[in-house]
């Protein structure tokens, strides 16, 4: 009976030092990134961009999702990050990374073959 207590209270210590937060903006991929954190043994919770929690004390962490949007479309999601930006460390995976160039100064360029296109070799 003493491992399986052991084990509780090693897994709620884990969450209490290694907590991650991830910003779903509808990518396809969140589940696999978070069984991907998870597989780290560090706890994460996925949320709507859009549901952002008050208290972020409690994150080590933030994963800013993929989403099927491009910054540059008008209804795309649009968060504030501000208590996050610069007080937490930050990835941001494909729209999440788009987002923070586009809003941080940097260049968002329309692609005419998309997200998936190869390459154009010329013949």
């Amino acid at each position: 009976m003493q491992r399986g207590f052991r084990k509780i209270r090693n897994s709620l210590f884990l969450r209490m030092l290694n907590n991650v937060l991830i910003l779903d903006f509808g990518s396809q991929y969140t589940q696999l990134i978070a069984r991907r954190v998870r597989e780290l043994n560090i706890f994460c919770e996925i949320k709507p961009y859009n549901k952002l929690p008050e208290d972020l004390s409690s994150y080590k962490a933030v994963i800013l999702s993929g989403s099927p949007f491009s910054v540059r479309a008008e209804n795309a999601p649009h968060p504030d990050l501000s208590n996050i930006k610069g007080k937490k460390p930050l990835l941001a995976v494909c729209y999440g990374a788009q987002y923070l160039a586009h809003f941080n100064g940097g260049s968002v360029e329309n692609r005419i073959l998309g997200n998936t296109g190869g390459p154009i070799y010329p013949i």
